[in-house]
């Protein structure tokens, strides 16, 4: 099936152009048309009109008859007659120039109105006027002049808005055409690259955009490089987690198949052996679960709407820190409210805000030395956690919450390297956001910033 649906978009908009531009000459043109057709003819009744009077005044008491009868030259004056009302009291008979009708003598009568016609004398065209004879009662005036000149200057005024016309149309057409070209033109190059990024999957193209052009087309061709952008960084990114996911699954995976394989021989080990490769399967079972439960939690976009709730913030804080000590009985973690902050209130997932500070939490005493605290501080619109460990180095700070990055003095302790990437991601889930700095005198420092609700209290 074909139809205007199926048509380019180019040649649409070149089809509609030329259609709006060709109902607008044609329009003009017919306007114009009417109005010199209706001049032309006016200024001939106009001359018929003069020459009834001119006729009147010089043909005073004259009988019915041929007053005048040179129309049949274009240079002639009007010819003219007069026809009495009753054809008894014609004594002109047949012998008139212009042909006499029961109109004319209606006129001739008075019961009817003066009229004009267009009739064909001696083979030219001619208009005539049948007008009440006003020198006289009971009798008609018939006067005619040749219509060549009108009606040529209306064949003429035809020909010339017909041939405007025609050319109008094609002029438009070929402009539309142009524009919708010109104009579509960038819109053809975004089609071209969407094309091609679809046939190569390579999200590394981008449109030029001109500069200075800050039409529509070019803020599209603008907002879809941002896209591509976005794209290409997804794409980047979900490669980086893959290669990194499969370099850290591949040494777990490799220590559980070699304990599985040494467990399977167990008649060959001793019972000291295979306590000690049952517990290392059931260590690196956990690892792997644990790096695998990262991994899905890392994959979330945002929290579910469904799940999202008012949720009373220093509570939640000192429930985690409990847990912290229970989980790290080595490392003295202390908790400070700041007058104010027992209220806070923030909307998101309690579990997923758990998970957060746990993280942070673990972390910070992952890197405690033997009998250093970890102190967490919560204030109406921030959350902080301090270690007093090596701290972090400058060139690791900018990739401390990169995931799987681990920086040089932590690659022999436990961890994945997606707990810190884990905790902003579900930070900024919430609205918050979660930075690390060196803290002074030694340590990291991390703070948690959200936007929150302080209840009375």
């Amino acid at each position: 099936m074909t139809g205007p649906a199926r048509l380019p978009l180019r040649t649409r908009l070149a089809l509609l152009a030329c259609a709006t531009v060709a109902l607008i000459t044609v329009g003009v043109c017919s306007a114009a048309y009417a109005v010199i057709r209706y001049e032309l003819g006016h200024q001939l009744d106009l001359q018929l009109a003069q020459a009834a009077t001119l006729a009147t005044q010089q043909n005073r008491d004259e009988p019915p008859g041929v007053l005048s009868g040179e129309c049949r030259y274009l240079a002639a004056p009007a010819c003219a007659q007069l026809v009495p009302a009753d054809a008894a009291d014609d004594p002109s008979g047949s012998s008139y120039l212009l042909p006499v009708s029961d109109t004319a003598r209606a006129v001739a009568a008075g019961t009817h109105a003066p009229y004009y016609t267009d009739l064909t004398l001696q083979g030219h065209p001619v208009r005539m006027l049948t007008t009440p004879y006003t020198a006289g009662k009971g009798r008609a005036l018939q006067v005619a002049l040749r219509s060549d000149t009108t009606e040529k200057g209306v064949r003429q005024a035809t020909a010339l808005f017909a041939a405007i016309s025609v050319a109008g149309v094609v002029l438009a057409a070929l402009g539309g055409y142009g524009i919708a070209r010109r104009g579509l033109a960038p819109v053809a190059r975004l089609t071209a690259t969407a094309e091609r990024i679809a046939a190569t999957r390579d999200a590394r193209t981008r449109i030029d955009v001109p500069p200075g052009r800050g039409d529509e087309v070019a803020r599209l061709a603008v907002s879809f490089n941002t896209m591509l952008g976005e794209l290409e960084d997804s794409v980047a990114a979900r490669r980086r987690l893959v290669a990194d996911a499969s370099h850290e699954l591949r040494t777990p995976l490799t220590a559980l198949r070699t304990n599985a394989e040494l467990l399977s021989r167990g008649e060959r080990l001793t019972a000291a052996q295979r306590e000690r490769a049952s517990a290392a399967l059931g260590r690196q079972i956990h690892e792997v679960t644990s790096l695998v439960n990262d991994l899905i939690e890392l994959a979330r976009d945002e929290e579910p709407t469904a799940l999202v709730e008012e949720v009373a913030f220093a509570p939640l804080v000192a429930h985690a820190v409990e847990t912290a000590r229970a989980h790290w009985p080595g490392v003295p973690f202390s908790l400070t409210v700041v007058p104010g902050a027992a209220g806070v209130t923030l909307p998101g997932v309690p579990a997923r805000l758990s998970r957060l500070l746990a993280n942070l939490l673990g972390n910070a005493a992952k890197f405690s030395p033997a009998g250093a605290g970890v102190e967490v501080v919560l204030s109406p619109g921030e959350l902080t956690v301090r270690d007093h460990g090596p701290g972090i180095a400058p060139e690791d700070l900018p990739y401390v919450f990169d995931r799987f990055y681990r920086a040089e003095a932590s690659r022999a302790l436990p961890g994945s390297g997606l707990g810190l990437a884990m905790a902003r991601q579900i930070a900024e889930a919430h609205g918050a956001s979660l930075t690390a700095e060196r803290a002074a005198g030694g340590g990291a420092l991390f703070r948690l910033g959200f936007a929150a609700t302080v209840a009375a209290e």
